[in-house]
Formats: C-alpha cells, structure tokens, sequence
C-alpha cells in the first residue's frame, strides 16, 4: 500500500538491544532476561519481548499511510495518521503475553511445535492511541453492537505484513464486533508505548491493543480494519492459537473442533532466580509476575519452598504508593502485577509460584494436565530448582 511495504526477506531488519534471548532469528523472536522482566511495573521498550512472523515492515511515506475500513457497512472510509491524530487520545496500561508464554516448560515434558519460549513471552506498557469504538462510529457504527445492519458481527485486522502461514499474505486476526465497540473494552488503535512513537519491532505506525486478550490478537502494521459475518478465517485464528486436549494430537487434530483463543488463563512466574541457581542458606527474596486475561485481578500469589507442601502468601503491587486491591478502581485492570516474598532457605529446594484471580480461577499444579500440541497456555505452577550451599559461619 502507498507509504508502507511489507520485505520479502530480512536485510531490512532494525537494531535490537542486546539483552535480549533470541528464540528466532528469522522472523525474530526474542525475549529478555526473567530479571531485566521485572525490574520495573511499567516494561522499558527496549526490554519488551519481540514476537514476529515475518520481516518487519517499512515505512516510506508516513503522510501517505492510510488504514481502510470496509465490509459489511454503509459507508466505508480511509483514514491517515492525520486522521487518527484528531481524535481524542486515550492511554491504556496494559500485559500482552503471547499465547506461548512458558512453552519451553512444556516442551520439556512432552515435545510441542513452537517458538520455545521461557517465562519473559510478555511485557506490560502505558499504549497511546485512539480508542477502537471511536474510529468505529466514523462509519456509523455505534458502541455496543453486536452486529451491522448488513450482517457483521466481527471486527477483521489485517497486517502489512507477511508471514509463510498465509502463503506470503499478510497476517491477519479477529475479535467480535460486541467487543471491538465496548468501550470498557479498552481497545486501542495504538501509535505509541511508554510516551513514545511505536519503533518499528512494535508496531509502527499503528497497531491494534486487546487488552486481557492473548497477544496474537494484537495485530501490528495495521493495513485494513474489515467488518466480516465470521471470524477472520487466517491461519492465525482457524489454525494455530487454539487450545487442545492432551489427548490431540498431529494425527487426529480436527481444527475446526475448537473456537480461537481470546482471553488467557490466570497466570504467575518467579523472575528473580533461575533454574540451578546457586544460593547461600538464609533468607532470599522470591519475586516475579502474575496475571489473569479478561480484566480479571490478582487475588493472591502464594509461593512454597517444598514443592507445593505448605504456601506462605506474597505481597502484590503495581504503581508505586498506591496499594493493590484486586478488581478496584485504583488498580490497572488490563496490567500484570509484580509479587514478592522473603523465604527462608535452608537446603536445596523447588521454589513454586501459583496465583489466584478475582473469579477464583487457580493455576493447574502440573503441566501434563495442560498438555497441547502447540504449547500454548502453559499456566501451570511455575517452579524453580535451586542449590543453597551452606555458609560458613
């Protein structure tokens, strides 16, 4: 489209950070240290996971970019970033966690198909933009709308983007419309993260924000917003990003059997040790993340230093001097929040976290009960192994 290509191949590629685990060189794919995650509430862009299917796009002309909006309404429209720019900004601090979060972990019990990923898949940012519901009523479609007098019930985006999966074309996804024109679901067409324009690994010019929804949803390079009758039938929504028995498998998966995956299930990981890490017998800090999809809140975290046999329950926070209560109006809804608890070591150990949220969703104890041939959603408890060598006193 004018002002914007989508490479075929990856020469074009921007700077990145070094910190940064590379899971994927091409697409890249990379998350950074458990640490770095959880040094601050609000993720530094250059600490954001990178999670791509394609080479990333390039902007030649910003004042000719343009999105369209077209489908099944009356009077479709195009809008450039001038246009966007007029409407009334809105921030959202919100988690996206891609849908393969902790694969690894589950790769280890039993083989699965997918970028491996270890428990740093996601990042919370402060996103910048117009609110969904408000470019939607530029061509007459009002909030709370379940569907167009023409039949369309969702709301398509489509990427400038190219990826192997769709064949060359651009990746695209979907979510219905009821939710796309609810306007406490927060859903931004985004241009910044953290105060700043989009870079181009994010994003940039525009990129759609689900809160509370797992973060394929989320479609960069934003290229065209379609309003359909069914879901987006990309490889994205009909074949990958769905949640399968263990008992599935590549012989006898029936893709049609089971719906897209939106929200994502309560979650927790430990970010401030690592697995073999070797610690001096006494007290230690256990810090790390927890979350739950929907604009559900953290009721508790509870971490145990005997693999699960007794818990002692740690403390939640997200803004500093503001206290975490789960589900208030004080709190960032749509926002993972960091936990910590002082333990006292005194020999080797399995360190485990579990977090429980608002609706009393818990975490599944182990990972083969959540078994999928895609790895994706692994929420079960997160554990770590550590050596305490004994200090000399």
């Amino acid at each position: 489209m004018p002002g914007i290509r989508g490479p075929s191949d990856y020469s074009e590629e921007p700077t990145r950070h070094p910190c940064f685990k590379i899971n994927s060189k091409e697409p890249f794919n990379a998350e950074p240290s458990r640490c770095a995650l959880v040094s601050s509430y609000v993720t530094p862009i250059n600490h954001f996971y990178k999670r791509n299917h394609g080479p990333i796009p390039i902007i030649e002309d910003i004042n000719r970019y343009s999105v369209t909006i077209s489908g099944l309404i009356r009077h479709p429209n195009e809008l450039f970033m001038r246009d966007i720019w007029k409407l009334p900004k809105h921030t959202v601090t919100a988690t996206l966690q891609c849908a393969g979060n902790r694969r690894t972990a589950m790769s280890n019990y039993r083989k699965v198909k997918g970028v491996g990923w270890d428990v740093a898949a996601l990042g919370n940012a402060i996103w910048g933009g117009a609110r969904l519901v408000d470019i939607l009523e530029l061509v007459g479609i009002p909030k709370l709308t379940n569907s167009t007098p023409f039949g369309g019930k969702h709301i398509e985006f489509v990427s400038i983007d190219k990826c192997k999966e769709e064949n060359g074309g651009p990746y695209k996804a979907s979510i219905p419309l009821s939710h796309a024109t609810n306007p406490l679901a927060d859903v931004l067409v985004a241009y910044e993260m953290n105060g700043e324009m989009l870079n181009r690994d994010h994003g940039y010019p525009l990129r759609v924000i689900v809160p509370g929804v797992i973060g394929a949803r989320s479609v960069k390079w934003l290229d065209s917003i379609n309003i359909i009758a069914e879901e987006c039938q990309g490889f994205f929504m009909q074949k990958d990003y769905k949640m399968f028995p263990p008992t599935v498998d590549w012989d006898n998966i029936n893709w049609s059997s089971r719906r897209p995956q939106m929200d994502f299930p309560v979650q927790s990981a430990i970010c401030s040790l690592e697995d073999a890490s070797v610690l001096r017998n006494g007290k230690i800090i256990v810090k790390g993340y927890a979350l739950s999809g929907g604009g559900r809140g953290i009721e508790r975290v509870e971490i145990s230093i005997n693999n699960g046999e007794t818990w002692i329950e740690a403390t939640r926070y997200q803004k500093e001097c503001v206290p975490y209560v789960s589900d208030d109006s004080s709190s960032d809804k749509w926002a993972w929040v960091l936990f910590e608890a002082e333990v006292n070591l005194l020999h080797n150990a399995t360190i485990v976290a579990k977090a429980v949220d608002s609706s009393a969703s818990v975490q599944p104890e182990n990972v083969e009960d959540i078994w999928n041939l895609r790895g994706v959603l692994n929420n079960s408890w997160h554990r770590v192994q550590v050596r305490v060598a004994q200090s000399n006193l």
